[in-house]
């Protein structure tokens, strides 16, 4: 992943913290890191930073960042060719990484506002993994799905 495309990840990911449920745009951000931390990023350098225009930050810039985001300042790099974060994924807990994995996919699909919204949902309740249970088991109990559908419709 490159840096640019983990600041808007992190954007994402802050934005549903926040209950914003959507992205914290560049001047939020900007906005949010002078008001947290007391040091400041401009807009238009957040935006050079996520377009590639700048594919190194200062060290400041850096820490400033991680700081803010609560990340460690060797993952606001581009990642080698070939890197999966996956592979390091047993550090963290199983609910927290289906939570990320959930809001990794929901930025993936926002162009479809309701599955966006679902998957949000879905990563901010507090017991993501029983629910994909849950959902499995519906799947696998012939007709219940579609009575459940109809159920859902009605209201």
């Amino acid at each position: 992943m490159r840096l640019g495309e983990k600041i808007r990840y992190l954007r994402e990911v802050e934005g549903s913290l926040r209950g914003l449920n959507r992205a914290m745009n560049q001047l939020e951000l900007t906005r949010a890191i002078e008001s947290e931390t007391g040091s400041k990023i401009s807009q238009s350098y957040l935006s050079q930073i996520e377009s590639g225009a700048r594919p190194h930050l200062t060290n400041t810039t850096r820490q400033t960042l991680a700081q803010f985001f609560k990340v460690h300042p060797g993952y606001l790099v581009d990642d080698p060719e070939g890197y999966h974060p996956e592979l390091l994924s047993e550090v963290r807990n199983l609910e927290d990484k289906l939570d990320l994995w959930l809001v990794s996919g929901a930025e993936r699909f926002r162009r479809d506002p309701e599955l966006k919204s679902a998957l949000l949902t879905l990563a901010q309740h507090e017991q993501s993994r029983e629910c994909l249970l849950l959902l499995e088991g519906i799947l696998k109990t012939p007709g219940l799905a579609p009575r459940l559908m109809e159920v859902l419709k009605k209201q």
